[in-house]
């Protein structure tokens, strides 16, 4: 077994793999960008070096930097994790020349499959089903457009060279198509250095399937189950579960099977994942192979009862496969959640900043966090926005979907936007539980996923008033006689009850409150209600009783800043003062960045005449493109960031003035 291994990643997988390398006995080497100079990662190491700045181009893929680290650390291989330079065919040549171990599949075989037209050609030839498309050489634009029609739609314009959904686009007419294809090559070009694309008939209600096979340098494959990543936005995965629900024994094997002669047509050793669509009538096609360990592999562990990391790296060492088809067995069920930093009110649009107040449920043999960050860590625009996956298993899906809504109600996070309410809700919709599943699931469910909030806005303020009265209190040096008119909070005077007003902002409404302190409770008065309350604090606690309901809450604090958690939601408001002062007017025609991020594109000049809904600025942040759009027909008067330039969220990129006539204004 190595002594000795470089992991060139960052974040949860490489805390990851440290894990499973200290039990094995193995140390460790960290590598790290300036801003990740305090990661969590680099802490877990036994030794870690500084690669470059921030942007990855100038840390995490510098592959020479890599090596030379790796050389002069002593490390015997390199552990590439998922991402960055772990599916790069010259990386994994250039570990080998240097007489390290690259921890993945030979050259070749990334290579084989780095090319997705490439990939289907092989896959062709090898027997295994495909589904209809072009991945062909000729990469013009009439070439495509010819091909797209012959293809038929919609149909999926897919980067070769992609993955994690960079480079794709849904086209539903040929009238979309150029656009479409201009968007997909840019980001493709940004993301993997190539913009040459292919096209496949686009099923409109797949289900995506895939399949973990394993390979040993002395020819043996296996396949270890199945999972279903089907539930996906932007084409990236959110949730995925294995064993995949309603697939027969049958379907397994044949998919099994299928996914292993994949892997050996291109001589694969180590972990890889064989992608496949699964139509509603239950045949399937091969989408492509990932070179790699995937993001998901911890809902296989958990039904396999196996190490994934360590079958990599005994198999990297030489060694066989631990075990042999007939021996792998699966029990019951598990589910991953991948936490973000984003906005899913928003159009799922990648958020950043810090990570004030951080907890996580209790792990145990049902329950698995995978993270590489800690409270206090900052969401970058640098990389990736995945805070966290979170794992759960049980003995049947039913209850490991319980699991699941119970696990997300404990994880709370602030600071940063992220999908946990999104995740709450979908795991608890019942098209989920019932199995109900394709990729195009958040779409046609939107209505369930993104419900009115559980707590409604007034027993929320008086859940609000109760933390901040009982914090108050528990400061007060009387606090410990309830009796004393001292220890009240009720703006004391002698022989008369006055209750003490609080007023608290949601958004931009403010809500005026009046607070009055019984020996024992509150009465409170939200607008014509009036509430009775018991309240009691035990760190962040808030344990509650209005009128009777009793109910427990988390509460955080920072500043005036209050966020009370309630199951998988969080409610937002501040302790309000009033304040006075000039207000800022937006211009009608203005538009701002929606998130932190680079311009890659600006599409207008200034006196171009614009329409309503056309693109005239493209941002870019962590990889994915975003579209700003004009608001109005009008005229572009000023820009005010060229491409390449970085912007913050809510920075006005240009202003456009309304062509509205004089007619059309009001007299």
């Amino acid at each position: 077994m190595f002594s000795k291994i470089l992991i060139a990643n960052r974040g949860e997988i490489a805390c990851r793999v440290i894990q499973t390398a200290h039990r094995l006995g193995i140390r460790c080497v960290a590598v790290y960008s300036e801003a990740d100079c305090d990661a969590r990662h680099v802490a877990l190491a036994d030794e870690a070096f500084l690669l470059g700045p921030a942007p990855s181009n100038e840390s995490y893929l510098r592959a020479d930097k890599i090596i030379q680290i790796a050389l002069q650390s002593g490390a015997q291989a390199i552990h590439p994790g998922y991402g960055f330079l772990s599916e790069n065919t010259d990386f994994a040549e250039a570990c080998s020349q240097n007489g390290l171990v690259f921890i993945g599949p030979p050259a070749s075989a990334i290579a084989a499959m780095g090319s997705k037209s490439a990939a289907k050609a092989i896959m062709e030839k090898a027997g295994v089903p495909l589904v209809p498309g072009y991945h062909g050489a000729a990469q013009d634009v009439e070439t495509l457009r010819a091909e797209a029609l012959k293809c038929g739609f919609p149909l999926l314009l897919k980067a070769v060279a992609g993955g994690g959904g960079k480079g794709m686009r849904v086209v539903n007419q040929i009238e979309e198509f150029d656009e479409a294809l201009s968007a997909a090559r840019r980001e493709a070009k940004n993301a993997f250095g190539n913009p040459d694309m292919l096209l496949e008939r686009y099923l409109t209600q797949p289900r995506h399937v895939e399949i973990q096979v394993f390979c040993d340098s002395q020819g043996q494959g296996v396949y270890l189950a199945e999972r279903d990543c089907s539930v996906q936005r932007r084409h990236q995965k959110v949730l995925e579960e294995a064993p995949a629900p309603g697939l027969s024994c049958e379907t397994r094997k044949a998919m099994g099977d299928a996914a292993v002669k994949a892997a050996q047509a291109i001589n694969y050793v180590g972990a890889g994942t064989v992608e496949f669509l699964y139509d509603v009538d239950g045949s399937f096609f091969f989408m492509e192979m990932n070179t790699r360990l995937q993001v998901e592999h911890p809902v296989t562990e958990m039904v396999t009862g196996q190490d994934l990391v360590e079958w990599q790296l005994r198999v990297a060492e030489g060694a066989p496969l631990p075990l042999k088809q007939d021996e792998i067995r699966i029990r019951g069920h598990a589910l991953e959640a991948r936490i973000y930093a984003e906005d899913p009110d928003n159009d799922f649009l990648p958020a950043t900043g810090r990570l004030d107040y951080l907890r996580t449920p209790d792990e145990s043999a049902h329950v698995r966090v995978d993270t590489g960050v800690v409270e206090g860590d900052e969401v970058s625009i640098h990389y990736d926005p995945m805070i966290a996956k979170l794992i759960v298993w049980d003995e049947n899906r039913d209850q490991a979907i319980n699991r699941m809504v119970q696990a997300l109600e404990q994880y709370r996070i602030n600071g940063v936007k992220t999908n946990i309410r999104f995740l709450h809700a979908l795991a608890d919709a019942q098209p989920f539980r019932e199995a109900d599943l394709d990729t195009g699931f958040i779409e046609k469910h939107r209505a369930l996923l993104f419900p009115p909030p559980k707590l409604d806005l007034h027993r929320a303020l008086v859940l609000a008033a109760g933390y901040l009265l009982e914090q108050t209190r528990s400061n007060n040096p009387n606090n410990e006689d309830r009796w004393s008119p001292f220890a009240h909070q009720n703006s004391w005077r002698l022989n008369s009850e006055y209750a003490k007003p609080l007023a608290l902002k949601v958004d931009d409404q403010v809500y005026e409150l009046k607070v009055l302190e019984k020996n024992q409770y509150y009465e409170v008065r939200v607008a014509d209600s009036l509430y009775t309350l018991h309240a009691e604090l035990s760190g962040d606690q808030l344990k509650a009783v209005i009128n009777g309901h009793r109910i427990s809450v988390h509460v955080t604090q920072k500043d005036k800043e209050l966020v009370i958690f309630h199951e998988g939601e969080s409610f937002h408001c501040e302790a309000h003062e009033e304040t006075y002062g000039l207000e800022d007017i937006e211009a009608e025609g203005s538009l701002t960045a929606p998130m932190n991020g680079s311009v890659v594109a600006v599409m207008v000049q200034p006196g171009d005449a614009v329409k309503a809904g056309q693109t005239l600025v493209i941002m870019e942040a962590m990889k994915m493109e975003h579209a700003i759009k004009a608001p109005l027909d009008g005229v572009v008067d000023e820009i005010y960031f060229k491409e390449g330039e970085m912007v913050s969220e809510g920075a006005e990129l240009l202003s456009v003035t309304s062509d509205a006539t004089e007619e059309d204004a009001a007299p």
